[in-house]
């Protein structure tokens, strides 16, 4: 028996091209095995938008919002055939001492508001619906910092598309019909030796980062280093810059030395930003890599898919 659930080219988008928010939980999880478990999951997927109404209406203000997403080797077990055209596992990377792994992940909710208090009441209702047909993995509580800095004291985000360009950074169409107004998300968290990164005098770090530190001003090519961050990850066909859609998040523990950045950026083709974690860790050319890699060590990596709006409400038949 396949799973039936439309999707086509009216379906509605799940909230991923939203206003960036003070505090954010990214919650990874993995499934259980059992058909009862794929089947608590896929009602979960249809009240998912219930619960987050419920939550939400405590604090009108709070802008809450969650999006859910699919690992590759989950997507078959709960939904069948036929399955997003660019679904797969995380890209692993080994080059010299970096490394961006893939790690364990079938689940992840990317909870978004205003206060941290709304995100963790509705990651509370999610495990609660959820209870023992997954096992957590990973979950990271964010922060937004001062004027959307990381901990490494420079902006995050500058370059994200806005409005309608948003949407079209991140919205599939007509290049994988059966599963339009769906988005591909990558997620990685890394671990930042602060203590080295702040050592490095301002101009130095500046010439990492391709930016001023006070002014978010972007250096001139002239000056910039083919091995700036945003040289390297600024991807380009035909002329045109393919842009994506970054929210990350700063994190941390400071009695424990632990300081953070979640990366997580959408966009309608994983392709993107695999590019881009291929030039950083690797170089382009080879050896020419991302200079912040020798400060920040990626811990986990997972790539999803999220599917519309359209299609978690319309599932209606076990899975398979």
């Amino acid at each position: 028996m396949t799973p039936k659930a439309s999707v086509n080219s009216s379906a509605i988008s799940q909230p991923v091209a939203t206003p960036l928010t003070r505090a954010a939980i990214f919650l990874v999880v993995t499934v259980n095995p059992g058909a009862e478990n794929r089947v608590v999951i896929r009602h979960l997927c249809k009240d998912l938008s219930s619960l987050v109404r419920s939550a939400g209406f405590r604090e009108l203000e709070g802008s809450l919002s969650c999006v859910m997403a699919v690992g590759s080797e989950t997507w078959d077990r709960l939904f069948g055939q036929p399955r997003p055209a660019e679904l797969r596992k995380f890209r692993e990377i080994h080059a010299g001492e970096r490394h961006a792994p893939s790690t364990p992940g079938d689940l992840l909710f990317h909870i978004r508001a205003q206060r941290l208090d709304l995100c963790f009441e509705l990651a509370t209702q999610i495990m609660a619906r959820l209870g023992s047909a997954v096992s957590p993995v990973d979950e990271v509580h964010g922060f937004r910092y001062f004027d959307s800095r990381d901990l490494i004291g420079f902006v995050d985000g500058t370059e994200n598309p806005k409005g309608q360009a948003a949407i079209e950074a991140t919205r599939i169409g007509e290049e994988d019909s059966r599963f339009a107004a769906g988005s591909y998300v990558i997620v990685q968290k890394y671990l930042h030796n602060l203590t080295g990164w702040n050592a490095l005098p301002t101009e130095e770090q500046e010439r990492i980062v391709g930016r001023t530190k006070l002014s978010d001003i972007e250096l001139d090519d002239s000056v910039k280093p083919t091995f700036a961050h945003n040289a390297l990850t600024k991807i380009t066909k035909d002329g045109a810059e393919i842009k994506i859609l970054r929210d990350n998040m700063p994190f941390g523990q400071a009695a424990r030395g632990e300081f953070g950045t979640y990366f997580i950026g959408y966009s309608r083709s994983p392709r993107t930003i695999e590019e881009m974690l291929q030039n950083m860790f690797v170089g382009n050319p080879p050896g020419n890599y991302d200079r912040l890699l020798d400060f920040s060590r990626a811990v986990t990596g997972n790539l999803f898919f999220v599917p519309s709006a359209t299609f978690l409400e319309n599932l209606t038949s076990a899975p398979a």
